[in-house]
């Protein structure tokens, strides 16, 4: 690790003084930290927001939750509202790390966590997400763990957090403050970007931004909803497909879907076609497998990664089939996952 300075902010304001293009925040360090060990990230100045008063509450926000940035994920998942009316949320942040990191880690920075693939840790190899302009050693090389939505020739890494797709499932946003200290909101499309030619700008945050919070909408009343996360090992690992979905149904038929999936894509995905096909339909295996080549459609995958079609097949009609009452709800959230 090389050295930098370490600044404690006290305030927001403080924070947002501090940041420049050589600088980052941390809160809870977990992804930051293995990086900068790493030398993948060599940021001159950290800022550390831990301490600060008013980020760490989940509050009422109209008939919804305001959930500060600094809410650790282990709270976040064990918190009686959030258990009772948002239960994918706890579902996904249950299944997304240890207990020691779900302690440690926060709701800001799950967020912020670099999207990345096993060649962006390894300095010795191009990255375009790491070094601009310098190639991406992807390419050809190991594919296993490697997104089919949304890539581009400079960068097929996917999005690693289980919560970020439980969010956009639930359709949550993000409140942010500017450096002058006005805030604006965010839905997830809009925070995250694609790779294009530039992988190395992540979101749509400019310098100085700073999450304060996830706001999400009112409880969905009466709604299924389900997180399930395949992956090579049950006890801790990234999702090679995971699937989160909130269902409402009326009268036999499905009144409102909102799904988003992980593991496939360099963001939460979300594919407004998909949910709009399945609204006021009746649900049948022939509808569900429909929606499912519809949202793979447009999937790039090679001969590494093409078992992520077919259980992203499988997984979603799985999904809608307890969502919907065509068969039992399981009694987990996670499977292993097997190469195809």
């Amino acid at each position: 690790m090389r050295e930098f300075d370490y600044v404690r902010a006290d305030s927001l304001d403080h924070a947002a003084a501090q940041a420049g293009p050589h600088a980052a925040l941390i809160a809870g360090g977990t992804n930051l930290l293995d990086l900068m060990k790493l030398q993948v990230m060599v940021p001159e100045r950290v800022i550390d927001i831990s301490r600060l008063d008013g980020l760490d509450t989940i509050e009422a926000d109209g008939p919804g939750l305001r959930i500060g940035a600094m809410v650790r994920n282990a709270d976040l998942a064990a918190d009686p509202r959030i258990r009772a009316d948002y239960p994918v949320l706890a579902r996904a942040l249950l299944a997304g790390a240890s207990g020691q990191i779900r302690n440690k880690a926060s709701t800001g920075g799950n967020l912020l966590q670099r999207t990345r693939c096993p060649y962006f840790y390894d300095t010795a190899m191009a990255c375009n997400k790491r070094a601009p302009g310098s190639g991406c050693a992807a390419e050809g090389g190991a594919s296993r763990m490697l997104a089919i939505l949304g890539t581009s020739k400079d960068c097929r890494a996917a999005h690693p957090s289980d919560m970020a797709v439980a969010l956009r499932a639930l359709e949550a946003r993000v409140a942010i403050r500017a450096p002058n200290g006005t805030e604006r909101i965010l839905e997830m499309d809009q925070l995250y970007r694609l790779p294009g030619d530039r992988p190395d700008l992540e979101t749509e945050l400019d310098e100085g931004d700073i999450i304060t919070a996830v706001l999400l909408p009112a409880p969905a009343l009466g709604s299924s909803q389900s997180y399930r996360k395949i992956r090579d090992r049950a006890s801790y690992a990234f999702a090679l497909v995971s699937v989160a979905a909130v269902v409402t149904m009326q009268d036999d038929r499905i009144g409102k879907a909102s799904l988003a999936f992980g593991g496939l894509a360099p963001r939460p995905w979300k594919d407004a076609q998909v949910d709009a096909m399945l609204a006021g339909q009746a649900p049948s295996e022939a509808l569900f497998s429909k929606a499912a080549d519809t949202l793979l459609a447009e999937a790039v995958s090679d001969a590494g990664n093409e078992f992520k079609r077919h259980l992203a097949h499988r997984a979603m009609i799985a999904v809608l089939r307890e969502a919907t009452g065509l068969a039992p709800a399981s009694t987990g959230t996670d499977l292993v996952g097997e190469p195809a």
